[in-house]
């Protein structure tokens, strides 16, 4: 716990420095793009008097300089405050705790059945080499990673909403239903299943095809060659010395692919109409809400961040040869 403690002081100090940079590249880009929230504010409304326009940017704070823009916006961040979302009329802050959830579950969801379901194919596929199991594996991962994830999910309501009638066309919850707490999560269940398994695919094939490649690497090497001459059986090879180190790469690949997973969060909440922060934030960009845009980038990079410090954490603990230190 000693080493620990430093370590993780030191991941969070280069976590708040990403997040910083982070701030500044998204709020300067987000403020060189033409037109502001009062400019739609105007389009709305038909026609504004000039004076009432420089009123609302002298209200909003959209007359100052950048640059103070830019430090009260930081000084607003350290005191937890995300801004005031004019179109929704509601604090950042409140909105983006109020979708968490949904997007939370969505992502862990998918990224467990991707994980889960890549690893046990990836093994399969490489004890397996270079025979029909491992074709048929390697032909439907690579089909699965070529095919864009909105055509994936619009042919999944398609087929399984609007032909079969198993699953709903989209949403979190059926609208009107009253429900106790098991049916209402069951109810939940079940809208989960397309946009999970949408989201779940892609990264199922990346998963797939890394833990075969890892897999055959590690079953050349010297110490798997000394387990074989000792008679040891190919299954117990695979699980117990094969599979432990074959799986590391994977662990960093999650770390690395959470940013990417909420990018298609994105794409497939619009597709199914899920109630999630990528959504949210989908929103807030036709909506030129730059306060909830700012807020929903900042919050989606710092949990990046964070997930990526706890993914090297279980690096050090599932292989002790890496030190933490």
């Amino acid at each position: 716990m000693k080493s620990l403690a430093p370590y993780v002081m030191r991941r969070l100090g280069h976590g708040v420095i990403t997040v910083a940079a982070i701030i500044v590249l998204n709020f300067i880009i987000l403020h060189l793009a033409p037109g502001d929230t009062v400019d739609l504010l105007a389009g709305e409304f038909g026609a504004a008097d000039p004076q009432y326009l420089a009123d609302l940017r002298a209200r909003f704070g959209l007359d100052q300089p950048l640059y103070i823009q830019l430090g009260q916006y930081f000084w607003n961040v350290l005191q937890l405050d995300l801004g005031y979302s004019f179109r929704n009329a509601t604090p950042v802050l409140n909105l983006i705790v109020a979708r968490l959830p949904a997007t939370l579950i969505l992502m862990l969801t998918a990224i467990l059945v991707a994980f889960t379901a890549g690893l046990l194919l990836g093994v399969i596929s490489a004890r397996r080499v270079n025979t029909l199991t491992d074709d048929v594996i390697s032909v439907l991962a690579l089909l699965f990673y070529a095919t864009p994830l909105f055509w994936l999910g619009l042919m999944g309501i398609v087929l399984f909403s609007v032909k079969l009638g198993w699953l709903p066309t989209g949403g979190m919850y059926t609208i009107g239903g009253r429900y106790n707490w098991l049916q209402s999560a069951l109810d939940v269940g079940r809208h989960l299943i397309l946009p999970a398994m949408t989201l779940a695919l892609y990264h199922m094939a990346i998963y797939t095809r890394l833990m075969r490649a890892s897999m055959l690497e590690v079953y050349n090497l010297d110490y798997i060659r000394t387990a074989r001459s000792k008679g040891l059986m190919p299954r117990r090879i695979a699980f117990r010395h094969v599979l432990p180190n074959a799986v590391l790469p994977m662990v960093t690949m999650v770390g690395i692919q959470i940013g990417t997973l909420l990018g298609g969060a994105v794409m497939i909440e619009t597709v199914f109409n899920w109630p999630g922060l990528g959504r949210l934030a989908f929103d807030a960009v036709f909506q030129r809400d730059y306060n909830l845009l700012l807020g929903t980038m900042l919050f989606a990079s710092s949990l990046v961040v964070v997930i990526n410090i706890f993914t090297d954490l279980i690096y050090a603990v599932l292989d002790p040869r890496i030190g933490i230190s």
